[in-house]
């Protein structure tokens, strides 16, 4: 058995139906659930397969292990970037893994244990409602780690949702944002203690199963595509930042545990 294998065999995400949910859970919790490229295609084929399935009218997302939603994409992928256009098919690629999920025809619930970073927090967010522990934390701070940048359609999935102020600090500040306050905000629909989460969330399901689906469909749907509408081409920066000095230095510190030097080339 390869290397790879091995990763695949721990590092998958599952599906489970029942009666009209689909509970889907994202396992490789020996790195606090990071997303392989196995594990985004996963994703990707079982919401293509839960929006064909018209019996299937809520999904549950989840985290396996208890500590962590989702915390990131798997790092040591990087290593294998040579230049910004592997940067430029890299975000490409993560929006078309994702976009299924964001326009599945069905409400969709999160439930975020510990922390939803970086691809975690675009994954939370593409679903419809987010409940989480009292303690869960959010962001997306690439500008302290990786050096790397996100693909417009996530920017603009993230501002939709969390507004400017928020996405600003997340992305410019490399903060990590308490659900304290994304529930002020909005964002979460509430938090829970973890020992409460999987009850609230089977509850919250049983509100939105009592409610017509062809409505739900419909404004869904609609909201989905004004957030998609018109989004700019960012291919010039996402392509710099990805073949920049910065983003290699960032990927071999993070794999080494050292703390980057960002040198602005």
């Amino acid at each position: 058995m390869t290397q790879k294998d091995l990763e695949d065999k721990v590092a998958q995400v599952t599906v489970e139906l029942r009666d009209k949910i689909a509970y889907v859970t994202f396992d490789h919790v020996a790195a606090r659930n990071a997303m392989t490229v196995g594990m985004y295609e996963s994703l990707k084929s079982i919401c293509l397969d839960i929006a064909k399935n018209p019996a299937i009218r809520v999904a549950i997302f989840r985290g396996a292990g208890g500590k962590s939603f989702v915390s990131g994409s798997d790092i040591a992928q990087f290593t294998s970037f040579k230049d910004g256009e592997d940067g430029v098919r890299y975000e490409e690629a993560i929006h078309d893994y994702l976009n299924p999920l964001a326009s599945l025809p069905i409400p969709t619930i999160a439930v975020i244990d510990g922390m939803a970073v970086g691809g975690g927090l675009a994954i939370a967010t593409c679903c419809d409602f987010r409940i989480s522990t009292p303690d869960a934390k959010f962001g997306v701070p690439i500008a302290r780690t990786l050096g790397n940048c996100l693909y417009p359609g996530n920017i603009a999935w993230l501002i939709a949702h969390m507004g400017m102020n928020i996405v600003r600090r997340m992305l410019l500040l490399a903060e990590m944002v308490p659900a304290s306050e994304l529930k002020t905000q909005g964002y979460l629909l509430s938090t829970y203690d973890q020992e409460y989460l999987g009850k609230e969330a089977d509850a919250l399901a049983e509100r939105l199963l009592k409610l017509a689906p062809i409505t739900q469909k419909a404004s869904k749907l609609t909201m989905t595509r004004i957030i998609a509408n018109q989004l700019p081409d960012c291919q010039d920066l996402i392509r710099e930042t990805y073949g920049s000095e910065d983003f290699k230095n960032g990927v071999a510190s993070f794999l080494k545990g050292e703390s980057p030097v960002w040198i602005g080339k």
